[in-house]
């Protein structure tokens, strides 16, 4: 499948979208605390994407498979990775949790998320949170027309490890536009000059998923959630990133 460049007034719609993405996942943030469920997050996060007439973006994701994800967030704790069901797991303090939200607008997408602290969280995991967040940062500064697609990918790959920390290679970012998951596949590893070129009008969600412990990774029987095989601590966050002349913009602005 091809790359879709988008123009200028598909960007503005997708800025759309954004902004009613970042209100959820800003608003999930604030209630954020021990004692909360995941699934009492995942009520917040309908209630306010279906009170401006947008639609869950994960939700019954993909259409006529048979087992679509049953929720409007994914949502990981701890040594949960990514696409977590929420539940009646009850939060508690010194837990990290990640948060994934999709919105889709007028028939375009956003796509965002964070990990953050509940309560206090340990020194190990705080520096989790501050690299991870950092391996985004420099992704998205390569973002420019005529870089590789491999140069975001090995700079967010060769941070990573300079921490001391792992990627995952089993997931990694997409293509955003009107569907959720478009060309190209956006690697967290990867070689310099290597890939497709960075075109003005492309929409990439970069999203490091960064480890603690090994890359090695298992999905659990509900056949969604993706947890480290060795049970250390993971974290994830991501952003819309819209490639301009004059350089990348951040669309979604949790």
């Amino acid at each position: 499948m091809a790359i879709i460049l988008k123009s200028e007034a598909d960007i503005q719609k997708i800025r759309d979208a954004a902004k009613i993405n970042d209100e959820v996942l800003m608003t999930v943030r604030e209630a954020i605390r021990p004692g909360v469920t995941t699934r009492e997050l995942d009520q917040i996060a309908y209630r306010l994407i279906t009170k401006y007439g947008a639609t869950p973006a994960f939700l019954g994701y993909p259409a006529g498979s048979p087992n679509p994800f049953p929720a409007t967030l994914t949502v990981a704790v701890n040594a949960e990775l990514v696409h977590g069901i929420p539940s009646d797991r009850v939060l508690q303090e010194g837990d990290i949790i990640t948060i994934d939200c999709g919105t889709v607008y007028n028939g375009w997408v956003a796509d965002a998320a964070y990990t953050a602290p509940v309560g206090t969280i340990s020194e190990e995991a705080q520096n989790l949170l501050k690299v991870t967040e950092q391996a985004l940062a420099v992704g998205i500064e390569q973002c420019v027309p005529g870089n590789a697609l491999g140069d975001l990918s090995s700079a967010i790959h060769d941070y990573v490890e300079s921490q001391g920390m792992t990627v995952v290679k089993d997931y990694g970012g997409h293509g955003v536009g009107r569907s959720m998951h478009e060309e190209p596949h956006v690697p967290n590893w990867g070689t310099p000059g290597r890939g497709p070129r960075l075109r003005a009008g492309m929409i990439l969600a970069l999203e490091p998923m960064v480890m603690l412990g090994d890359r090695d990774v298992t999905v659990l029987k509900d056949g969604w959630t993706v947890v480290s095989s060795d049970g250390r601590l993971n974290a994830h966050c991501e952003h819309t990133v819209a490639i301009t002349q004059n350089g990348p913009e951040i669309l979604t602005k949790w």
